[in-house]
């Protein structure tokens, strides 16, 4: 196995292009573990924890209205760092394995491994995020609901990297729910993000389908029930209707982690959950963090 290791950017693109089996490595979170399991095992291995354009992020737009996140910042800077601006990506990440981990794992990886359990998939839905991937043919941006092609497959052509990830900052009440077998280091059973903004409402689930994917009904029945311009609290009868519309939007399977019926069921509860907490901000001004 030959191990690429460039220093820039536009380095790493030329040998991907000339090397499009060699597999990225940033964190190696999951790369490796698949690596130790014989599960994989590529010719080549193209680390880019040498790439400084990769690490770092900023806000763009006039107004500073997007948050443009390198591919290979980690968990553990978003949460620090980012979190005032998209507070739903902190609290995934703060979901993700141990401390170690978190200082290694990037969204850019769980991007890279497309596994519908990836912790932040949830959130980019949610929030109507963009992934920017690269080759030496030029850049493009991809709205994160065209990424996910299928269970561990995304849309990325062979020689192309993913450089950036595109949300929007300060976008309104945000949440994040996970459920596991146990409270650390353990892939989810199931997952949820909602984000209130302007009228709009973005929910989207983890681990509940062959990849993760926006809940459309529950989308626009939130977005035409919810009394906007009120400071009531929500009826139980409209969190239940968004429960179950959620759970409608799952096709889960049986697996080790949990049942099909049980992955429904905990997500119309994440989905109640979730939208108290986000509809308490939009009413109160104070962040609930799950």
């Amino acid at each position: 196995m030959e191990f690429l290791r460039p220093s820039t950017l536009a380095e790493a693109l030329a040998l991907k292009a000339e090397r499009p089996d060699a597999v990225p490595i940033a964190g190696g979170t999951d790369v490796m573990v698949e690596l130790n399991f014989d599960h994989r095992r590529p010719d080549a291995l193209l680390d880019l924890t040498r790439i400084g354009e990769l690490a770092d992020w900023s806000t763009v737009d006039h107004a500073g209205g997007t948050v443009r996140l390198g591919a290979g910042v980690p968990y553990s800077r978003v949460i620090a760092e980012v979190g005032e601006l998209v507070p739903a990506l902190a609290m995934a990440s703060r979901t993700v394995g141990s401390p170690q981990i978190r200082n290694r794992g990037t969204v850019g990886g769980n991007l890279g491994a497309a596994s519908p359990a990836g912790d932040t998939h949830p959130v980019l839905l949610a929030l109507g995020a963009r992934v920017e991937v690269a080759s030496v043919r030029g850049t493009r941006i991809l709205p994160a609901e065209e990424f996910y092609v299928g269970v561990k497959r995304h849309a990325l052509a062979a020689d192309e990297l993913i450089t950036a990830v595109h949300l929007p900052a300060h976008a309104g009440p945000q949440q994040f729910a996970k459920v596991g077998t146990r409270n650390a280091m353990v892939i989810a059973v199931c997952s949820f993000a909602l984000a209130l903004r302007d009228g709009e409402v973005g929910a989207a689930i983890g681990s509940a389908a062959p990849t993760p994917r926006r809940a459309r009904a529950a989308e626009a029945f939130l977005a035409a029930e919810l009394p906007w311009g009120s400071s009531d609290a929500l009826p139980d009868s409209l969190k239940r209707r968004f429960g179950e519309l959620v759970a409608e939007a799952t096709s889960p399977i049986d697996d080790v982690r949990g049942s099909a019926a049980y992955r429904k069921h905990a997500l119309s509860v994440l989905a109640r959950r979730t939208l108290t907490w986000a509809w308490d901000e939009h009413r109160t001004g104070e962040r609930v963090c799950a």
